[in-house]
């Protein structure tokens, strides 16, 4: 009896042994079970605001979201996360993509700015954390008031009190503006594609991308999300692929934000935030990464106006 308990025993040790080791195996195959489907699709998710997802075979898998926005819509408004209100300039509280749309009330958010300090070791080590003090680079500008200052060479999303959009390679918005964000380098200008002489190795390797684009008269502003880092469901796309692509959808100007591990875009749901991409955080499928600012957008139900 008791040789019976021991051998059952040792049965139990090793079943509960194998079942740790696997346990991350089990974590990382469900968060993948959680990511958007490989399929195209297309929805009007409020007044004025159209989604489009497509699974691109070529160059190789990728997942692309692609967000309309008719800001002559009524209760279209956008908002850039707001700064700290201390009396050190460019500072802001990091947050994810969830919770700045969650704590604004906001109908969709993507992640705007580069920004530092950052680092991304393992899943338990990395910063900013949500709560973290980080630091935008470059002009941002939330309801009218300038937190962070403007640098050459970092082009700008700008949005005016008259809910007119517009991008410029300056590094630096208008007075007028009641939102401004930088991204990075100018994709499309006057409806040509841009192309540059880079070394840089997330320039050239596939990756996850970011861009924001309007129309000529500043009336209409899309949100673009690439997944990438995640073999065979999105590998991501180089920056000149990904600069032919945004040209296709016959944007006027597009400039490139932050991209990689803070690519987020999330909607709001009757049950709170909902991701509709796949961000890869810390490489853990489906994990956002709180980032320094954000851009989003108030919008109307789809049943409020007839």
């Amino acid at each position: 009896m008791r040789r019976r308990y021991q051998i059952s025993s040792r049965r139990l040790l090793i079943i509960a042994g194998i079942s740790l080791l696997l346990s991350p195996f089990l974590l990382y195959g469900y968060l993948c079970l959680l990511r958007p489907p490989r399929t195209n699709q297309q929805q009007t998710l409020f007044n004025g605001v159209v989604y489009q997802r497509r699974a691109l075979p070529t160059p190789r898998p990728v997942m692309m979201h692609i967000v309309t926005v008719d800001l002559t819509t009524p209760g279209i408004k956008a908002l850039v996360t707001p700064g700290t209100p201390t009396q050190t300039h460019g500072i802001t509280t990091a947050r994810t993509t969830s919770e700045f749309l969650d704590e604004f009330k906001l109908q969709i958010a993507i992640n705007a700015s580069y920004f530092h300090p950052f680092r991304e070791n393992n899943p338990w080590d990395y910063y900013p954390h949500s709560s973290d003090i980080s630091h935008p680079w470059g002009d941002a500008i939330s309801n009218g008031s300038r937190y962070a200052k403007p640098q050459k060479n970092w082009a700008v999303v700008c949005i005016s009190q008259q809910n007119k959009a517009q991008i410029l390679a300056s590094g630096s918005c208008p007075q007028d503006t009641a939102q401004g964000v930088a991204g990075k380098q100018i994709l499309v200008a006057d409806r040509k594609p841009m192309f540059y002489q880079s070394t840089d190795a997330l320039d050239i390797k596939p990756y996850p991308r970011v861009a924001v684009a309007v129309n000529r008269e500043g009336t209409k502003l899309w949100l673009i999300a690439v997944d990438g880092k995640q073999k065979f469901y999105s590998e991501g796309l180089t920056i000149a692929e990904f600069t032919n692509i945004v040209a296709e959808l016959g944007v006027h100007n597009a400039v490139n934000m932050d991209g990689g591990g803070s690519t987020t875009l999330a909607i709001a749901t009757s049950s709170g935030a909902q991701v509709l991409n796949a961000p890869i955080h810390t490489n853990v499928p489906m994990r956002e990464r709180p980032v320094a600012n954000h851009l989003g957008f108030f919008a109307t139900p789809l049943h409020s106006q007839k």
